[in-house]
């Protein structure tokens, strides 16, 4: 009994061995295997980054497309309650610093490039009905400004953005009301008193409506949170769209694209604007003061969105497919009139 199972065992051990023998891999076998696998799997690793960066190349062209259309049709929404439209002439008067300051913003790295008076609805805001539940619309005056800004802020991005200015009338009361600080009378709440710094502009007496308009003189006196002058700094004013074109048209490599029609309504800017945004045609307007007209250009900068090289930002033709624009051409509804 005892010869049997050593037999046994002596088998079962002797077959064990010999499938651990046929079923193994040499080091030659194994190396050859590696470098198959490295010359299948490299090609392909390759071929999902190429993958990835075009699809995030097309997303940044894409993102800036949508982004810049969505600003146009804004300011196109804003123009069509326009009843001035400044021109060059009209926002140089407005930008250049008098006894009384700049009457809209300005500074080193910014350039007002659409400034207009508009007509906008005041929604419920006068009441018809001693208890208050009732309430009327009105119309109130506003001051707006659209400018190209180049700067250093890490907030945004190594491009251009557009930013949006605004003064508005406050709502005044027939009856009662609060005071508001810096101007008399009355008003309907402190949510409906004028902005810092409103005034009208003034149609009485000689002259025509273009020097009038260009007369036009902010109400002084006031600062904002920083303690700046309310029209030197960035008081009531937002971002509208990032990353735009910031290349010059006087780069001696790669110069921005001129500007496609005339007269553009960019101001002489020597006395106030060190980084050049004047050179700059990412976001410009062509005015027709007569007919209340503006035709309002942008062109994006998608390369800011996937690059961090600041050299690597400026426009060329072999790269314009990241550099998406788009134009709009917009009559305000509104209108004025002077004896």
């Amino acid at each position: 009994m005892m010869r049997t199972l050593k037999f046994l065992l002596r088998s079962h051990l002797t077959r064990s061995k010999a499938v651990q023998q046929v079923g193994g891999f040499t080091m030659i076998e194994l190396l050859i295997a590696m470098i198959l696998a490295f010359l299948v799997i490299t090609p392909l690793m390759g071929f999902m980054i190429n993958i990835m960066n075009t699809d995030r190349q097309e997303q940044a062209k894409a993102n800036s497309e949508q982004e810049i259309q969505a600003a146009l049709d804004y300011i196109a929404r804003d123009l069509q309650q326009a009843i001035y439209i400044y021109d060059q002439t009209g926002i140089n008067a407005l930008s250049q610093t008098t006894d009384n300051g700049p009457q809209i913003p300005n500074g080193t790295d910014r350039v007002p490039v659409l400034v207009f008076w508009k007509r906008e609805l005041a929604s419920k805001v006068i009441p018809i009905t001693s208890d208050n539940n009732d309430k009327n619309d009105t119309f109130v005056y506003s001051l707006v400004a659209y400018y190209l800004l180049k700067d250093s802020n890490t907030t945004w991005s190594k491009a251009a953005r557009i930013v949006r200015w605004q003064i508005k009338d406050g709502v005044p009361a027939t009856t009662g009301g609060v005071a508001c600080p810096g101007y008399s009378g009355t008003y309907i709440s402190d949510d409906n008193c004028p902005s810092e710094g409103f005034a009208l502009f003034k149609l009485d007496g000689v002259g025509s409506i273009e020097e009038k308009m260009n007369g036009w003189k902010r109400l002084s006196g006031y600062e904002d949170a920083s303690g700046d002058d309310i029209a030197v700094g960035y008081a009531n004013s937002i971002v509208l769209v990032d990353f735009i074109d910031q290349t010059k048209t006087d780069d001696a490599l790669n110069p921005a694209p001129p500007v496609a029609c005339s007269p553009i309504s960019l101001p002489a800017t020597a006395t106030f604007n060190t980084r050049d945004t004047a050179k700059m045609t990412g976001f410009y307007a062509c005015i027709d003061r007569v007919n209340t007209t503006a035709q309002v250009f942008i062109r994006g900068n998608a390369l800011a969105r996937i690059e961090n090289d600041p050299n690597k930002l400026k426009y060329s033709d072999s790269k314009r497919t990241y550099f998406p624009n788009a134009s709009v051409r917009v009559q305000g509804r509104g209108y004025l009139y002077t004896k």
